[in-house]
């Protein structure tokens, strides 16, 4: 797992309510599809979202508001069930 925040780029989806939603990102060149966003909550001055990605990784996106920044702040591969993230 890594735990260091790193910046991303995000093409988003706004939804029916007008807030955006992660559908795919990038890591460098690397393209990842959101198959689903398994869960999302706010504080303050930031929207998370956790993220399944395509290539069956768990990802948590975080989106700065003020500042319409992206952050990539925890990635779990899934390759080891002890300290696989919760599909939950």
């Amino acid at each position: 797992m890594t735990q260091a925040a790193s910046t991303i780029r995000v093409d988003c989806y706004s939804g029916h309510r007008g807030e955006e939603e992660p559908r795919r990102f990038f890591l460098g060149e690397r393209e990842i599809n959101a198959v689903e966003i398994m869960d999302r909550w706010l504080d303050p001055g930031h929207r998370y979202f956790k993220v399944r990605g395509d290539d069956g990784g768990i990802y948590i996106l975080r989106h700065d508001v003020q500042q319409d920044f992206w952050e990539m702040t925890l990635f779990d591969s899934g390759s080891r069930d002890a300290t696989r993230l919760s599909s939950t």
